[in-house]
């Protein structure tokens, strides 16, 4: 990408594991770019981005199957770059220049013990001789190509291979998840001690590179809307272009009646009195509620959301004249969970900034965050003097209740959960506890349960609560929130908010589950 054609990079190819974005996550944080590309990209266009390094991922497949996605020797050998090959990359670095790689007699899951057995490799520099990790495979290398060495071991198994001339390394547990004490340390050796890099990023480094860009890519006379939508990452989009195009950036927030209660009104004062944005709210909860009107298919519900979004822009554009570009907040990981090829990592969801939008749209798209996580754009924001009310509150998603919706989204059903909502919300700060999550929300489930309210028997709606802890969205642990906090909860939603006589809390962690229930 044109933004970070002069910073350093590693590459990631992906062949489908759960933990590639951690992985790009771990090597950034270190101070160096990292970009996730499918395991198919093709070899020119590698070559051309110059990688210091290149890894390869893990993945659900086996090395063995005969669809199983490879890359050949002969394009390791072109790369001219170090190669670190993570669980199936490993095992794909073995087979491919000779090894053998077949079924474990048990496979292995979770936590073990590794022996080093080369403290003078490049990747173990500083490593304890033994230190847990974390596995997850069912094959394993059993024979080594020629010119490789075993770096170490757990229970006799190759947990990690060698070939230092060729700058090839191999391991076979996930050096980037917590269970792996030391993994940080192993991805800062390959890194810096055997790609050679310096650490010359961080997300702050693109405000002036994307100032640069968006003011050669705007022309002088090119007006420019954004699409706010009270969110972090729409927020922080709207105040770097703003800092590029100043006010020729016309900022629209429209209310689509799928807000959280009150945040149309304190978000709209927000953006005028503390960022002083050039903006503009448009009310439009019934046009979006009578196109919704008996959908109940999620990705329905994302498509008509976001082409009426667009529509609305496209309106403002007319009347505004000379709009040609419309900013998003669109994020990495939504470029990612958005995009598959066979392999790669799965589609989750059609989002409502990237698979939602039409084929033909009459605005060019300004996607000034298209490159980073969710906790770097609350460092960019930082840097660009967002206000904390807005950087620390909870992900929202683009298409707002409608996906906290189960079923037909109808102003009833908004109402309901709207006040199921400001409930959870009020107790988590009343407690201290709403900065200790990364996410906390209600959803309304599309069943009725009996109840009793006094003397009378009640057929009401269920709500169940959904809080989550997370780093970057990409994986989630539900929250072990109190006992005594979620009864709290529960027992004013079912006594304040007539319709619901049923609260239930979510415990499944992502993966397997997303964030989102729709």
């Amino acid at each position: 990408m044109a933004q970070t054609a002069n910073h350093e990079l590693i590459l990631i190819l992906d062949f489908g594991s759960q933990y590639t974005q951690l992985i790009a996550r771990r090597v950034r944080e270190l101070g160096v770019y990292c970009e996730i590309v499918p395991y198919n990209y093709p070899l020119e266009k590698l070559l051309a981005r110059t990688p210091r390094g290149v890894i390869l991922s893990g993945g659900p497949s086996s090395v063995n199957d005969d669809d199983a996605p490879r890359v050949g020797p002969h394009f390791v050998e072109q790369l001219h770059s170090p190669v670190l090959g993570i669980c199936y990359g490993m095992q794909l670095l073995a087979l491919e220049f000779g090894g053998d790689v077949q079924p474990a007699e048990k496979r292995e899951y979770g936590q073990a013990t590794m022996q080093v057995q080369n403290v003078a490799s490049p990747l173990f520099t500083g490593m304890p001789a033994e230190t847990d990790v974390w596995m997850s495979h069912g094959d394993h290398v059993v024979t080594l190509p020629d010119g490789f060495v075993v770096t170490a071991t757990s229970k006799g198994t190759v947990t990690a291979l060698e070939n230092v001339a060729r700058k090839l390394f191999g391991l076979q547990f996930h050096p980037e998840v917590a269970h792996t004490p030391e993994g940080i340390r192993l991805l800062r050796n390959f890194v810096f001690d055997v790609c050679g890099c310096a650490g010359d990023w961080s997300p702050g480094s693109l405000i002036q590179e994307q100032v640069e860009q968006i003011q050669a890519t705007v022309g002088p006379d090119d007006l420019v809307i954004c699409a706010l939508s009270g969110g972090v990452d729409s927020t922080v989009a709207a105040a770097l272009v703003q800092r590029a195009v100043g006010e020729r950036q016309h900022c629209l927030f429209i209310d689509n009646g799928l807000l959280r209660a009150g945040e149309y009104e304190q978000t709209l004062e927000l953006y005028e009195q503390q960022l002083h944005l050039n903006v503009r709210g448009v009310p439009a909860q019934q046009r979006f509620y009578d196109e919704l009107r008996g959908v109940i298919d999620p990705e329905e519900k994302r498509k008509i959301i976001g082409r009426l979004f667009i529509e609305i822009f496209e309106e403002e554009a007319v009347a505004l004249g000379n709009v040609k570009f419309l900013v998003q907040g669109t994020l990495y990981p939504d470029v990612i969970e958005s995009v598959s090829v066979r392999g790669p990592s799965a589609v989750i969801k059609s989002h409502h900034n990237v698979g939602g939008l039409p084929e033909k749209m009459n605005l060019r798209l300004i996607e000034p965050l298209r490159e980073l996580f969710k906790d770097e754009v609350r460092v960019l924001g930082r840097e660009l003097d967002v206000p904390d009310d807005i950087l620390r509150r909870h992900p929202f998603p683009g298409p707002g209740l409608a996906v906290r919706i189960i079923g037909e989204v109808t102003p009833e059903a908004v109402e309901l959960l709207q006040a199921a909502d400001r409930i959870f919300r009020d107790e988590l700060r009343a407690a201290d506890l709403y900065h200790t999550v990364w996410q906390a929300f209600p959803v309304l489930l599309p069943i009725q349960t009996v109840g009793v309210m006094g003397d009378f028997r009640t057929y009401e709606k269920v709500v169940a609560l959904r809080a989550i802890t997370s780093t970057d969205g990409m994986t989630a642990d539900w929250a072990r929130l109190p006992h005594e906090f979620l009864a709290t909860v529960s027992a004013r939603i079912t006594s304040e908010v007539r319709g619901i006589n049923r609260v239930v809390y979510d415990i499944s962690s992502k993966p397997p589950s997303t964030i989102e229930w729709e």
